[in-house]
């Protein structure tokens, strides 16, 4: 059999299996599909309609855990758009925190061999359906907790998380999970909307080699949303 063939074959696999988890979210969460245009490209984003729906007192006692992966947030559609204008080239591309997958969707679809990582296995499962329904490809997913990062996570050519930074906690997680898992020569973006933990990423950040461009402002407007993002770029000092 031919490599078309085989390639035909297994996309079509993954549309069935795909197309199985998907039913399977919409029988099992109240969702929304809500219609996105960034950077000119029209994308449809299946989510959880109310992520307060989905707080489990359990787990939030157990580590504070709360659902935020669910919301559509203005920091993921400004890194999402800042991606779509990047030129993938099948460079290998990390998100730190995925959610339902809107970035991991924008980044699969400019070229990127995507592997896009969450602490919620539901995430992952709509990051899976969303990438696949806007980009056409299935892309690698892993459970991954930032404070016990698997040895086996390699380095990236680029890195991204939006909106990571809501817990002071984080800031020195996040700053060492991207010094991890940047390659060499790689680029990390990070879109912040001033949350608490900022200046501690910044800190650790340096501290674990890594250099950030001046920090870019991007508007963002949304019926009556008003936020100002800021971009970060980070690579290794030289």
């Amino acid at each position: 059999m031919s490599i078309s063939h085989d390639a035909s074959r297994e996309r079509r696999k993954s549309a069935r299996e795909i197309g199985t988890l998907e039913a399977s979210l919409r029988e099992n969460f109240s969702v929304e599909d809500t219609a996105l245009e960034l950077a000119g490209v029209k994308l449809t984003l299946l989510h959880p309609a109310n992520a307060e729906d989905l707080i489990d007192e359990k787990a939030f006692e157990q580590d504070e855990r709360l659902p935020y992966w669910a919301d559509l947030w203005p920091s993921a559609r400004v890194l999402g758009a800042e991606v779509l204008g990047m030129a993938g080239d099948g460079r290998t591309l990390l998100e730190l925190g995925c959610g339902s997958g809107l970035v991991a969707a924008c980044a699969a679809r400019a070229g990127f061999a995507v592997t896009a990582t969450d602490y919620y296995e539901d995430a992952l499962r709509f990051t899976t359906v969303n990438t696949f329904a806007n980009a056409g490809v299935r892309i690698a997913t892993r459970l991954i907790d930032w404070r016990d990062l698997p040895d086996d996570l390699g380095r990236f050519d680029v890195v991204l998380a939006s909106d990571v930074l809501y817990e002071r906690p984080y800031g020195p997680l996040v700053a060492k999970a991207v010094a991890r898992s940047l390659a060499p020569k790689g680029e990390a973006l990070l879109a912040d909307p001033g949350r608490i933990a900022m200046e501690e990423f910044l800190t650790e950040a340096r501290k674990a080699g890594l250099a950030s461009d001046v920090p870019d402002q991007r508007p963002f407007r949304d019926g009556s949303i008003r936020q100002t993002i800021t971009l970060y770029r980070l690579r290794r000092k030289a």
